[in-house]
């Protein structure tokens, strides 16, 4: 479980491919890393399988490959780390389970006074999951839905953001990794079990 509040940004050092699974080693300036702890690298909960001196390697499967950006992951390339959450924290962003739904894509990018618009392209299966001042975290980082449309839906990262977080840096056209919020989830299946029972 985490919150979507990264807690440092980390630094892709080597990809290897290993038996159709992807082997990532990922730099990083967190207090402490531990072997079989889980990290959300980007949003996606990973399991620490090898650590050492300011990095850490995760074991990536075909079918978490399949729903995420991480076949686009290059070397150096920068990503939002997020430590799972234990009993003692505080909750600041949502509950982010780390199982990344599906990716979008960045189509817009816009400056409003001190905050910065994004808008990004999500399968319309998903659309549901969405509803405006929901939740819904992209590339692990718990953000507030501004407006959701047929086609797509926007969001708003202040400088904060923009400098702790890989979200500043996008490009128009790069892919994220989207996790809807859980509680949406339940939600709509619930309503959408009892429309079916009814009918």
């Amino acid at each position: 479980m985490f919150t979507g509040i990264v807690k440092d940004i980390g630094r892709v050092i080597a990809i290897k491919e290993s038996k159709n699974n992807f082997i990532l080693t990922i730099g990083h300036h967190l207090d402490s890393v531990h072997l079989g702890d889980s990290i959300s690298i980007d949003g996606i909960c990973l399991t620490v399988t090898n650590r050492e001196v300011q990095q850490f390697q995760v074991e990536v499967m075909p079918e978490t490959v399949k729903r995420t950006n991480i076949a686009d992951f290059t070397p150096d390339e920068k990503v939002n780390l997020e430590p799972a959450l234990k009993p003692t924290d505080e909750m600041g962003g949502h509950f982010v389970l780390g199982h990344v739904d599906t990716t979008g894509k960045l189509i817009q990018k816009e400056i409003a006074g001190n905050s910065t618009l994004l808008t990004f392209s999500i399968a319309p299966e998903y659309l549901p999951d969405l509803i405006e001042k929901g939740s819904i975290a992209i590339n692990g980082v718990s953000l507030t839905l501004i407006k959701v449309t047929e086609q797509d839906f926007q969001v708003g990262i202040i400088p904060y953001t923009s400098k702790e977080t890989v979200l500043g840096a996008l490009s128009i056209g790069q892919t994220v990794n989207l996790e809807t919020d859980i509680l949406g989830k339940y939600i709509n299946q619930a309503f959408q079990r009892g429309y079916q029972n009814d009918n």
